[in-house]
């Protein structure tokens, strides 16, 4: 079992600015594409953004041009930079680990990010 731990969440005004974490006790950090989801209360899980193992990324529509995925290997750490957030910004925000040629997947608790208008 792979133990992944997201910090950085926090309260911020609308129009401000974080920087989530997402680090992993594993070995091979490298070959693990990266994804941050979000869950609001009461609604499902939605996927926010990837960086893959060769650094390809990709951005769900509610936060391109605000969002930025970053990764460090030799850290084995993932960042999820979030710039002019809004409101509806406010959600938990989980990271996942996802081997891609054995279909193993890692999920972490979650990092609570609030945006007040």
């Amino acid at each position: 079992q792979v133990h992944v731990v997201e910090s950085g969440g926090g309260l911020v005004q609308a129009g401000g600015s974080l920087r989530l974490s997402c680090t992993a006790a594993v070995s091979l950090f490298n070959v693990y594409n990266i994804h941050w989801y979000r869950q609001a209360p009461g609604k499902p899980r939605d996927w926010v953004a990837t960086i893959t193992k060769v650094g390809d990324r990709n951005f769900a529509e509610s936060v391109k041009g605000r969002f930025a995925i970053s990764r460090d290997d030799a850290k084995s750490t993932a960042y999820l930079q979030m710039n002019s957030l809004k409101p509806e910004d406010s959600a938990t925000y989980i990271c996942n680990l996802e081997r891609p040629t054995t279909a193993s997947a890692y999920w972490g608790q979650g990092t609570q990010v609030t945006v007040s208008s």
